[in-house]
């Protein structure tokens, strides 16, 4: 079984990511995928040369390059889960298993920033009109780029992330007991 996760910055991803590492998944993200490629390219880890990266990645290797590169790490592992995911295309290419559920984490965007800014990772440390900015930036309706509200429309289940993190536990078991 491979759980794919989706989501705006700062919904609760990783979280999700972890709860379900505890439960004996092997987890892989997506964004520490981007962060190898952009620190092999000298450049330090805040989010827009993150995206970059990304952008860069899909242009050059094609849209789903990311899964792709995650599935090569993953191998024959029987549970795993995907964080991060950010274009369409890493959906197609993950569903070509046919033991993929995607679940799309979703928080309203106050409760995410503050999130982003309490994490302190290297350059999430701006403004609330940055951080709007940056996610419009990561609403593309281009093939190469980050498309967070079509992969959103994309995911087999929503866990809406306002609460505790006991909260989202009890979500995630939720729909883990249904599979």
């Amino acid at each position: 079984m491979i759980i794919g996760l989706t989501g705006k910055n700062g919904a609760g991803k990783t979280e999700v990511a972890n709860y379900l590492k505890s439960k004996g998944f092997k987890s892989i993200s997506l964004s520490d995928i981007l962060r190898e490629e952009t620190k092999k390219k000298g450049l330090n880890e805040k989010r827009e040369n993150l995206i970059k990266t990304g952008n860069e990645l899909r242009k050059k290797f094609g849209p789903g390059i990311l899964s792709e590169l995650a599935l090569k790490k993953i191998k024959e592992e029987k549970r795993v889960v995907i964080d991060s995911i950010r274009n369409s295309s890493e959906i197609v290419e993950l569903r070509k298993n046919k033991d993929f559920l995607l679940i799309g984490v979703d928080t309203p965007i106050e409760l995410r920033y503050k999130r982003a800014v309490e994490r302190e990772r290297i350059g999430e440390n701006i403004s609330f009109e940055k951080f709007k900015e940056l996610e419009e930036k990561e609403n593309s309706g281009k093939r190469e780029k980050q498309q967070l509200n079509k992969c959103l429309n994309l995911a087999d289940k929503i866990i809406e992330n306002s609460g505790t993190v006991d909260e989202l536990k009890k979500k995630v078991d939720r729909i883990l007991s249904k599979l």
